[in-house]
């Protein structure tokens, strides 16, 4: 029998991607930012599906099915029923959006037939429901033959939160909220208030959350939300311009958190802090009573997440921490680049290609995400080829020098960029895009934020750790393969600090042994390693264990502000010249700064708004 290759494919609303399963297995998926350079790209994703047919050894007249993550529709249909039913308010956010839906997205299987060159007219083309997407995406590549499955996002065709269960090779959803009633467009317009982007700045508001104190949390309690025992919730319409298409919040919102939107560049206040913590604590409570729910709906010990909720780690950490739940997985691309993979997932296990018949599903250990390293890799001569023609100065070391080079270059301080094997899916660098450090410097996270990544101080850094190790350092109860869970780090490691201080003020204070890691509340965003989730990061930070005697280092995403994350070697060279960065492993390649052509190390590395 042949193989059944279906592609996935998420387009035209936010972070585009495509992904490809063969038979079941997960082959590949990448988002197109990571080719176009734009971050966020919501076109179609061109050449992220070019990479997944690429990366099987198949063309586009080999696939079985291509699957969008959405039903446009739908979509289409409760964009419709918003502006009769707020008009003639809602006409002008209406016009807006029209040209974009004529243009195609009413159309779009014809859109989807165009754009992929050499599909197979016989080739069906599916639609499925954006929070089916996002559940097939959660429960079919997680560990467990059953679970609950809970979505949390800003708004799919109508539902803005589903609960579900999964058993085998199905999925039933058994709840949902639906449109305008969203925690993600409730968090989102907190977002906006304190002068970050939507859909791409709420982890910086998460970020920003324990700087503050929660005494708005009360105000959001009794004006914006109203939550029901069970989770479900409402949100009270009068304070929000989301409906109108014009901003997230409106002027009686701004009178209710003491005074207008924070420009982007403006200061922060302290007032922004506050409202950061209160609506971060109101949004583990609502997470916390939709996860007691799915546990009571669907009766399993398993939780499986997705959407872009889901990547609220904080959350996800107290979740973990309330025992409601024995297992929880989460996946690693949550937002709606993952929807392409759920897509694909789905349809194969509907049978959508075996003329109905569903094929056994068998759960797999640790996962079948392959520590979600799902994007291009390239070879040691292609790599060597884009060294030579940037005139980079660099020396070949076999696997033991390179590994023992680069922890002493991390012992000693210094800040590397480490490309290796296939890219990362999903928002966060696991190990393969990456810039490490030394969590143990006082002095790395100023470095990186300021010299590295060009971005706001207060922004944290997450630790990389060796998962048998993990328990030493954090109160961590379970593995956190995907940077997902935030835990505390433990009173041992703990230092005393100046009191009095506040708010950003608290930034620089050194507060435990791996101070680089470790934030104001002493939490830290984890991330376990293990030799099966990634060998070669494994083996590195096993030697700079052996080194220091810490199995600890700083990882962030190998890219500056306004930048996705680094997709090939000539990017990642670009990106270290034009940085403060000291060192970069590429392949088997190592890369002293100093030694680099003064014409490389004048190009800057250009900064965009992020």
């Amino acid at each position: 029998m042949a193989t059944a290759h279906i592609l996935g494919i998420s387009a035209f609303y936010h972070d585009s991607a495509a992904a490809l399963v063969s038979d079941g297995r997960i082959v590949a998926a990448a988002q197109e930012e990571r080719f176009s350079r734009r971050k966020n790209d919501e076109e179609f994703p061109k050449q992220a599906v070019e990479f997944c047919l690429r990366q099987a050894g198949i063309h586009a007249r080999d696939l079985s099915a291509v699957v969008f993550y959405d039903k446009p529709i739908l979509k289409f249909s409760r964009l419709l029923e918003n502006c009769l039913a707020i008009s003639p308010r809602g006409f002008p956010n209406f016009l807006r959006v029209m040209p974009s839906w004529l243009g195609g997205k009413l159309n779009l299987q014809s859109v989807l037939r165009d754009s992929i060159p050499g599909l197979e007219s016989k080739c069906p083309i599916l639609f499925t429901q954006h929070h089916l997407a996002h559940a097939a995406s959660a429960f079919f590549p997680s560990p467990f033959q059953e679970a609950a499955i809970l979505t949390v996002d800003g708004v799919g065709e109508y539902a803005t939160t589903t609960i579900g269960a999964g058993r085998d090779n199905r999925i039933e959803l058994q709840q949902e909220l639906r449109f305008p009633h969203s925690l993600g467009l409730l968090y989102s317009t907190f977002t906006a208030y304190c002068g970050f982007r939507v859909n791409s700045g709420e982890y910086k508001l998460m970020g920003l959350a324990p700087y503050g104190e929660p005494r708005f949390a009360d105000r959001i309690r009794s004006e914006l939300l109203d939550l029901k025992p069970d989770g479900s919730f409402r949100l009270n319409l009068d304070y929000f311009g989301f409906l109108f298409g014009q901003s997230m919040s409106n002027e009686r919102f701004h009178a209710l958190f003491g005074g207008p939107p924070r420009k982007p560049e403006d200061p922060i206040e302290s007032r922004h802090l506050d409202v950061a913590r209160s609506i971060q604590c109101v949004t583990e409570e609502v997470m916390l009573a939709l996860a007691r729910r799915a546990r009571e709906v669907s009766g399993s010990r398993n939780l499986c997440m997705a959407g872009g909720v889901a990547l609220n780690c904080v959350a996800n950490g107290h979740i973990q921490r309330a025992g409601i739940f024995d297992r929880i997985w989460i996946q690693p691309a949550a937002g709606d680049a993952g929807g392409a993979l759920g897509a694909a997932c789905l349809a194969w296990a509907e049978g959508a290609v075996s003329d109905g018949v569903r094929p056994d599903r068998v759960a797999q250990t640790p996962d079948s995400m392959q520590g979600s390293l799902l994007g291009p890799a390239f070879t040691d001569a292609e790599i060597e080829d884009v060294l030579k023609s940037e005139g980079a100065v660099y020396e070949r070391l076999d696997e033991a020098e390179l590994l023992r080079r680069t922890a002493q270059i991390l012992a000693d301080g210094k800040i590397v960029g480490w490309v290796q094997g296939r890219m990362e899916f999903g928002p966060r660098a696991l190990g393969n895009r990456s810039i490490l450090g030394d969590a143990r410097s006082p002095a790395m996270q100023s470095a990186m934020n300021l010299k590295i990544k060009f971005r706001e101080s207060f922004r944290p850094f997450a630790p990389i750790v060796l998962a048998d190790r993990a328990q030493e350092y954090f109160d961590l109860q379970c593995d956190s393969p995907y940077m997902l869970m935030v835990a505390p780090v433990l009173e041992r490691h703990r230092k005393p600090v100046e009191q009095g201080l506040e708010g950003l003020d608290r930034l620089r204070q050194q507060r435990s042994t791996i101070p680089a890691v470790t934030h104001v509340d002493y939490s830290a965003r984890i991330q376990t390693v293990t030799q099966e989730s990634n060998r070669f990061l494994h083996a590195l930070l096993t030697t700079f264990d052996q080194q220091t005697g810490c199995p600890v280092l700083v990882n962030t995403s190998f890219n500056v502000r306004g930048e996705p994350v680094v997709c090939t070697p000539g990017q990642a060279y670009r990106c270290f010249t034009g940085t403060d960065m000291d060192f970069l492993a590429v392949g088997p390649f190592l890369l002293d700064r100093t030694r680099q052509p003064a014409a490389a190390l004048a190009r800057r590395a250009e900064v965009k708004p992020d």
